[in-house]
């Protein structure tokens, strides 16, 4: 067998520039890898000693979780970063940044004091996300509102995260973190103001809230504005319920997210979370804000999907931090 060199149908030319090329991709490969450096980072996430951030495995032996967070961290994860859930404050961990993820209205201060120790927390200043500190649709028994009203907690769903932490704790043999936990009440809605019950606007545990869902001929509308860093998605649902859930709803479409929302979100401290507002008479009216928003189980393919573009937010976050 016999070899010609060169070959007769070499060009010379386009292989200098092959090579180029090449080589040029090789460097712009190199100065990618050392950006990925640069932003790699060791986070921890701060759960309450008796969170369950992670659920039990399943039969396929895959991790879940209840909570949005979940998938943001499986996608960092993939990208390089390290992850870290943090159960109590038991162990200090060191890392580069950490998220404040603790399930309960009003964090408690030695979780707060816990977070400043890193140099960059998330939502570090949304301990409180009572609807008191949160609410644009309150009024109390001298307004002049005529329209329906509804009356909630003033602890975030209703108290349940704190209730569940208090059994939890009470079944480890240790001391409740919320001893003074009200009663847990459904949400009430009546027809006007001088229909709410006698005692509801001096009792500290209640609110009472103008009940403005958007109106539809076929049911309700609440707008949910999620966000993490610069990335966000806003979705106004509909439902036939006048207590609109995303777990509950009949359709959904893609809204803008209002510049006063957007200044309130400063204002509340949030780097990430949902929140839920309204448009009433021309305005946004803020009715709830989560610092640990959920995942329900049938839109889990929805929330994981929309992850990505989340993580490119939590990414923005890193470079602050670095």
């Amino acid at each position: 067998m016999q070899f010609h060199w060169p070959p007769a149908r070499l060009d010379f030319g386009y292989h200098r520039g092959l090579i180029e090329v090449v080589g040029q991709a090789k460097r712009f490969q190199g100065i990618y890898r050392q950006s990925r450096r640069w932003i790699v980072a060791r986070i921890a996430v701060i759960t309450h000693e008796h969170d369950r951030f992670l659920g039990r495995r399943d039969i396929l032996l895959r991790r879940s979780s209840p909570y949005m967070l979940f998938d943001i961290l499986a996608e960092l994860k993939r990208r390089g970063h390290s992850i870290r859930v943090q159960q109590g404050l038991s162990k200090p961990v060191s890392a580069d940044m950490a998220v404040l993820h603790v399930d309960a209205t009003v964090t408690p201060t030695d979780y707060v004091d816990y977070a400043r120790s890193f140099a960059f927390c998330l939502n570090i200043g949304a301990a409180d996300i009572s609807k008191r500190r949160i609410s644009g649709a309150l009024i109390d028994k001298t307004d002049s509102w005529q329209g329906q009203v509804i009356v909630k907690s003033n602890l975030n769903n209703r108290g349940i995260p704190e209730t569940l932490l208090n059994r939890r704790s009470e079944r480890a043999g240790k001391q409740p973190p919320f001893p003074h936990l009200p009663i847990l009440h459904p949400y009430e809605i009546h027809r006007s103001l001088g229909d709410v019950p006698d005692g509801v606007f001096d009792c500290d545990d209640l609110v009472v809230e103008k009940f403005i869902p958007e109106r539809e001929p076929d049911g309700f509308a609440v707008r949910f504005w999620v966000f993490c860093g610069e990335r966000e998605r806003c979705t106004r649902y509909v439902s036939p319920n006048g207590l609109v859930k995303a777990s509950e709803t009949i359709r959904r479409e893609p809204v803008p997210v209002p510049d006063e929302l957007r200044e309130r979100r400063r204002e509340l401290g949030f780097d990430y979370g949902k929140f839920d507002f309204v448009m009433h008479e021309g305005r946004a009216i803020l009715l709830d804000a989560n610092k640990t928003p959920g995942r329900p189980q049938n839109l889990v393919k929805m929330f994981a999907a929309g992850a990505s573009d989340l993580t490119h937010g939590f990414e923005g976050l890193v470079h602050r931090a670095k």
